[in-house]
């Protein structure tokens, strides 16, 4: 779905970020602004401020600031499109879609009431099922025998389904109606020689879980058996309002813990998410009876930059911390943190902390295992490193892991430390990966996904020619310097129009997807004037250079300040160095061509003149 811009702009004009963050903030007008605790960190005294003239929020304490769509999507992990519909639900807005019939609009607006209703639905089943708990004395002994307080049912919305096959009937009293059967909650079989279909309730005589999106709205359920029978734990299926690929259970409650914690530890099953949180660790969520998927990872990292997944010791835990890893890989940046907490096999997180103590399981995650080093152990698992076998073995099941993680400092210090226990050079290894053909296939042509350790140019990717101003940008950039420029000018748009023509030239002449980026980002700012990132993040949906923006996006914390000077600073002196060392490849260029042609010293001579007087800061840029 693409969201007109111009609705966009009209949605953010018309919204009121005091109110927005109000709903969550206690706010006291401090002169023109408001001030208030941050919800994204703790604190003691307020340094959060929201301006009513600017429409905008910012904290001095750990930096997060934006407008109103960005205040609901880091507050409640709402995607950008989920925020905008919300916001503009508040205020009665109807959202446009763009190349979108009449038909569409209709069917959109359909599937969101049936969304709408069917939470409804489930919200009433639930609020039956907490009170048939309070009059269940079987059901609570076995919440005690579990260690389980009132306090944190209650908080979790814990209730109990009674035996009976039709116990949902004294709460439905149309007990036919399809949205019980679509919710979930009601099982429909064909009945026997073509007779009448039998209905009755998914769930009999279990602890009730109820499952909730990240705005606090009921989506699904999984239930518990008191005793031994099985399934120990059945879910809600899959409906229109529920995905197990996509949720998390107690990511809802869990979210201001998160964030005052740091970091969100994912176990295996409800009853440790609830008895971690009595036990002092409100900062769990679960998978919902499924592996871990990279929907599931990008969901946690809208809340946190820290992600510790605990397992049992077993054999089944560690195939699924394997399936976790596969998950992380792909959002396991530089600036982000992703550890693996194995408990020894006869325990899981709430058994551990009761026999051990809140301590012992505390250092138990601040020990647990990185990425790096839990990717190179599933890769060298049955490689017997004594032999060249067993190294090529290695550097086989490394390949995929290794490529799956985004460019970074991260993953080239990984393809030293692979190439190191394969006995090869870094960049031997990087060569090897890049011309060895698929497994089972033919071989391909190699795409370069990250340059190796220590190598500043093209990598290893066989590309066609390119211009010589490309070639030089390519020696001369240092990915984090125009990783960095791109940043901001993506968090602070109206920085372009206060830098000089020529560097302009230089940013969109940057190589790949930075310079496309860059020249997009030029021409959507002529048209359009300076918009914020949640603007132009939806404005890049489906543009070629989008997985950039968003990697260089996700995560960043580049404050904002109320005249801009600080970021225009910060970049002035990147496109200083930038200049600065694509000069120097030029000189360099000028001086080998001068072996051939005299004339090109002239070249040379002016070019040092330029940068010296650069680096002295004796002339400004053009």
């Amino acid at each position: 779905m693409a969201i007109p811009q111009s609705f966009i702009q009209e949605l953010l004009a018309r919204a009121d970020v005091v109110e927005i963050v109000g709903r969550y903030v206690q706010l006291k007008k401090g002169g023109a602004n408001f001030m208030g605790l941050c919800p994204f960190h703790a604190e003691k005294s307020p340094s959060f401020t929201v301006s009513p003239t600017k429409q905008f929020y910012h904290c001095f304490g750990c930096g997060k600031h934006g407008d109103a769509i960005n205040f609901l999507m880091e507050q409640t992990g709402m995607s950008f499109i989920e925020a905008v519909r919300d916001l503009a639900q508040h205020y009665g807005l109807q959202v446009p879609e763009d190349e979108a019939s009449p038909q569409d609009r209709a069917r959109a607006a359909e599937q969101r009431q049936k969304q709408a209703t069917l939470s409804d639905v489930l919200e009433k089943a639930g609020e039956a099922w907490r009170k048939q708990l309070k009059n269940s004395p079987r059901a609570i002994d076995y919440l005690k025998r579990r260690g389980l307080s009132g306090e944190v049912a209650k908080a979790f919305g814990l209730g109990y389904a009674p035996e009976g096959w039709r116990g949902l009937a004294s709460v439905f009293p149309n007990y036919d109606d399809p949205l019980l059967a679509e919710s979930g909650l009601v099982i429909v079989s064909e009945g026997e020689d073509g007779g009448e279909a039998k209905r009755y309730d998914r769930f009999r005589d279990r602890i009730m879980f109820p499952i909730r999106n990240v705005k606090g709205e009921c989506i699904g359920f999984g239930g518990r058996v008191l005793g031994d029978e099985k399934p120990k734990y059945l879910n809600s299926p899959e409906t229109p309002v529920f995905s197990k690929g996509h949720e998390l259970y107690g990511l809802f409650e869990a979210r201001n813990a998160i964030r005052d914690a740091g970091y969100v530890l994912v176990t295996e099953g409800y009853m440790d998410v609830v008895a971690l949180a009595q036990l002092g660790f409100p900062n769990a969520v679960a998978t919902l009876g499924t592996a871990c998927t990279t929907d599931h990872v990008q969901k946690l990292f809208r809340f946190t930059d820290s992600v510790v997944f605990s397992f049992d010791g077993d054999a089944a835990g560690r195939r699924a911390a394997r399936r976790a890893l596969d998950g992380a890989l792909p959002y396991a940046t530089d600036v982000r943190t992703v550890k693996f907490l194995f408990l020894p096999a006869e325990h899981d997180p709430d058994s551990y902390i009761r026999e051990f103590g809140k301590e012992a399981f505390a250092r138990c995650v601040s020990e647990a295992v990185p990425l790096s080093r839990f990717l190179i152990e599933s890769a060298r698992e049955g490689c017997d490193l004594a032999t060249a076998e067993g190294r090529a073995r290695l550097a086989s099941n490394a390949k995929p892991l290794w490529s799956a993680l985004p460019d970074g400092a991260l993953k080239r210090q990984l393809i030293g430390e692979i190439a190191g226990l394969v006995q090869l050079e870094a960049q031997e290894l990087g060569s090897l990966w890049a011309t060895s053909p698929a497994r089972g296939g033919a071989p391909r042509n190699a795409e370069r996904s990250s340059t190796p350790a220590g190598d500043a140019g093209e990598g290893w990717r066989a590309r066609p020619a390119r211009p010589a101003a490309h070639r030089l940008a390519d020696r001369a950039q240092p990915v984090n310097r125009a990783d960095h420029a791109t940043r901001l000018l993506l968090a602070h748009s109206q920085l372009w129009d206060q830098i000089s023509g020529e560097e302009h030239g230089l940013l969109c002449a940057l190589p790949g997807a930075h310079g496309e980026l860059l020249s997009w980002l030029e021409a959507q700012l002529h048209e359009h004037g300076p918009q914020p990132w949640a603007v132009l993040r939806e404005a890049l949906r489906e543009h070629p250079a989008q997985a950039l923006a968003d990697k260089l996006m996700l995560g960043s914390d580049i404050a904002a300040t109320d005249d801009h000077g600080e970021a225009l600073a910060e970049l002035r002196n990147l496109l200083k160095r930038m200049l600065i060392d694509q000069l120097k490849a030029e000189e360099t260029e000028a001086i080998a061509a001068a072996r051939l042609d005299p004339a090109a010293l002239a070249r040379y001579r002016e070019l040092q003149a330029r940068r010296l007087a650069l680096e002295t800061g004796t002339a400004p840029v053009q």
